[in-house]
């Protein structure tokens, strides 16, 4: 499989298994099932509820802590220097490992207000999440929905840069501004909402991605996820299948052309999920001791 590697050598695949279950579905089992036909990234957070999942199909699935990448997130009431110091504490406890590959800040606003305040608050957040690193307990920090002006915020003022931004992208939202931000700066891009969460009916141009999904003898899904990774974007995709698992991780064997590639790119943007990071409105976790 293509992999992309970070500032600090650390190497991801190009595809990983989220974990996000809005219908509580049995996680530890799909977990442990996604592991052991091969994946080895495997995306959570606090507020999935689903670290504690991660952590015991690992064990189920007798694979070495070594062999997996393992990243989550910080919610908005973990942010600030204490919060998050106590709650990368909490996710290595819930996961049951003793450091996380990846760490990162969930959204850029705690404050849900259109102020300054933010700033303050990410630094202050990032300074307990450079001292994970520091300590073992985190190898690479980053962020989650941050846009150019909040990676900024980091950039000019944090002591570890971020490695990774993992941002809604897909066909139909392809975010280009923060994409080519971070490039510029050696930030991996990683996607969520990678296959469109189901609404590849209605994107503008979706009777030419069937066409495609012929032409190769492939699924669409694959065409979606076989253009993310050909930008050397990381995609991270949920199944809740053997088929559609293994369906995720075979997109190495063929090239779109470059005129599809361009035709894809600017297709209009059509199907955003509406959560935008400067007005996203701060959710409670249901179980925030999950």
């Amino acid at each position: 499989m293509q992999e992309y590697i970070l500032q600090s050598g650390l190497r991801i695949p190009a595809v990983g298994f989220g974990t996000y279950n809005p219908k509580k579905q049995d996680m530890t089992e799909l977990i442990t099932r996604a592991l052991r036909l091969g994946y080895q990234f495997l995306d959570t957070a606090s507020l999935y509820e689903t670290e504690r999942n991660v952590g015991e199909a690992i064990k189920k699935a007798g694979i070495a802590r070594r062999d997996i990448i393992i990243e989550s997130k910080l919610w908005f009431d973990e942010m600030g220097y204490q919060e998050a110091k106590a709650a990368i504490d909490r996710s290595l406890t819930r996961i049951g490992t003793d450091y996380l590959d990846i760490m990162l800040i969930h959204w850029p606003r705690a404050t849900g207000k259109f102020d300054e305040d933010w700033k303050t608050l990410d630094l202050e957040t990032w300074r307990a999440m450079e001292e994970a690193v520091q300590a073992g307990k985190v190898r690479e920090i980053g962020c989650s929905n941050f846009l150019p002006h909040h990676l900024e915020n980091l950039i000019l003022q944090a002591d570890i840069k971020p490695a990774v931004d993992q941002l809604e992208l897909h066909i139909g939202y392809t975010q280009e501004a923060a994409v080519e931000y971070c490039k510029q700066h050696g930030i991996q891009v990683i996607s969520w909402g990678s296959l469109g969460r189901g609404r590849m009916d209605k994107y503008v141009g979706s009777d030419y991605v069937k066409e495609l999904a012929g032409k190769y003898g492939k699924s669409e899904k694959q065409i979606f996820l076989r253009f993310l990774v050909q930008r050397n974007i990381m995609a991270i995709a949920k199944a809740t299948s053997e088929e559609h698992m293994r369906s995720n991780m075979d997109i190495f064997d063929f090239n779109l052309t470059e005129d599809e590639m361009w035709f894809l790119q600017c297709m209009p943007e059509t199907t955003w999920m509406g959560e935008h990071p400067d007005f996203a409105i701060p959710a409670k976790r249901s179980n925030p001791d999950q």
